[in-house]
């Protein structure tokens, strides 16, 4: 997290969570969390955040990419998704990143009418595997860019504990980030100042 200029109030959240896989959390009772949805523009640190998280948890990350599951035979597509659902249960507990969710789901609304049904059906399994995993410890990091283009049952309580919106920088957090980059070499609160807008 120290690699991460900004987003304080999602890496505060993260890190009251990085103890909840453990066995002392398991036998409190503590319940395991789902995971989040990263909302925001592009380049504002969604990506390195999922990232991140793995590292934080101390647990691997496995990243979905769903241009892999789409298959062209009946059937394969839906398979495929349950053969990655089923891969990140038998590693877990681990991170689940899925970056720009809302590109890979963009059919899932189509009735149909532009595949046959397959987005909508790899959609409907997804959703129900993310609302029902309740014993294996798979938290799920999705990404977005644009929020208007997401399902709304994606959205609906229950799905992720949190939704995060990530905007661009202000003022600190991009000092923050020329902290991090490039602190050794220039003076960071000039830059800032300069990188308004």
């Amino acid at each position: 997290m120290e690699s991460i200029g900004g987003l304080d109030l999602l890496k505060d959240w993260l890190l009251k969570r990085k103890h909840a896989f453990s066995p002392q959390a398991r036998e409190y009772g503590l319940r395991l969390p789902k995971g989040v949805l990263i909302l925001g523009l592009p380049g504002t640190g969604k990506s390195l955040a999922a990232k991140a998280t793995a590292s934080v948890f101390g647990v691997p990350l496995l990243k979905l990419d769903a241009g892999g599951i789409f298959e062209s035979l009946v059937g394969q597509s839906e398979a495929n998704l349950r053969a990655v659902l089923q891969t990140a249960e038998a590693v877990s507990p681990c991170v689940l990143w899925m970056d720009e969710i809302e590109k890979a789901l963009s059919g899932s609304q189509s009735a149909g009418s532009t595949d046959g049904g397959t987005s909508a059906r790899v959609f409907g399994s997804f959703l129900n595997w993310l609302q029902e995993k309740q014993k294996k410890p798979v938290f799920v990091i999705a990404t977005a860019n644009d929020v208007s283009k997401l399902p709304p049952e994606l959205l609906r309580k229950g799905r992720f504990d949190e939704l995060f919106f990530v905007d661009f920088p202000n003022r600190e957090e991009r000092q923050a980030i020329w902290n991090i980059q490039i602190a050794k070499e220039f003076d960071v609160v000039q830059l800032s100042k300069a990188t308004e807008g």
